[in-house]
């Protein structure tokens, strides 16, 4: 590994006073043991937990001229597979972590790796990368489909609208692959309809695949019902969509758009229902 650049002491000590928390960071025996994994001199172990950490950290970087033991260091504190049984710790680290790195030019990812990363020039810059919904998404592996009718909306943390494009990407992608105008129910129903398909998911050779063609035609008539048809006509103020509930529906979002890219057309036309 080549040499990286020393952290200098403001942001060593941010890190460290993380890492150390009083209340919520690592354990004396585990900064014991963190620092000894990573080679690096535990000095003055009779120290406060955050002032421990940054003498061993800072001298550590002053002897090598660069801050590779320190990062090494980073990473062993937040290798996932230490926090599988509390997830949510890892992820409120990462979080505040993120927030001083993204303002050195590097970020923490969700495997606990620490990269580079667009600098950022203010505080309320790195907040809003570390703690981005868009980010979030994208670590999951959201379909790109759902990402591109978010973007403005993810930026402002606009969990209301995001939900709501987030289902019209799902309506435009039916409509693109079945040349149907209409909307909601009348959509799945003309686009998936296992007596006349003009998209299959499966084979429809047996009933259990003709069961998973009806359910996921209930999932999409679902997702319009609950998120859609609501977010359409209640004002804002009465909807209240949180962060939890936001990843959930557009992880929903992005599974309906895979089904959807591997569905083959059967050739059929629309069918005439009479509507206009």
């Amino acid at each position: 590994m080549s040499a990286i650049k020393k952290f200098d002491d403001n942001s060593l000590e941010a890190i460290c006073k993380i890492l150390a928390d009083t209340a919520d960071g690592l354990t004396g025996s585990e900064i014991e043991s963190l620092l000894r994994s990573s080679s690096i001199h535990d000095i003055t172990p009779q120290l406060t937990k955050w002032k421990r950490l940054f003498n061993a950290l800072h001298v550590q970087q002053q002897k090598d001229g660069c801050s590779n033991n320190v990062i090494t260091f980073i990473q062993h504190s937040m290798d996932p597979i230490r926090y599988a049984r509390m997830p949510e710790k890892f992820h409120s680290r990462q979080v505040q972590l993120n927030i001083i790195l993204a303002l050195r030019g590097y970020e923490i990812t969700q495997s606990g790796k620490v990269q580079y990363a667009r600098k950022v020039e203010t505080l309320s810059e790195a907040e809003r990368r570390a703690r981005s919904l868009r980010l979030k998404l994208i670590e999951r592996g959201t379909h790109p489909d759902v990402l591109g009718f978010c973007k403005a909306e993810l930026l402002e943390e606009n969990y209301f609208h995001a939900v709501f494009e987030a289902t019209k990407s799902v309506a435009e992608k039916l409509r693109s692959l079945t040349g149907l105008t209409d909307d909601g129910a009348d959509l799945v129903d003309d686009s998936l309809a296992v007596k006349r398909p003009m998209l299959i998911i499966n084979n429809l050779s047996t009933e259990t695949e003709q069961s998973e063609q009806k359910g996921f035609m209930n999932l999409l008539k679902g997702i319009f019902g609950v998120f859609r048809n609501t977010t359409a006509h209640e004002p804002k103020i009465k909807w209240v969509i949180s962060e939890q509930d936001a990843l959930y529906l557009l992880a929903m979002a992005s599974y309906v758009h895979r089904k959807l890219d591997s569905a083959s057309r059967t050739g059929l036309s629309a069918p005439d229902t009479g509507k206009k």
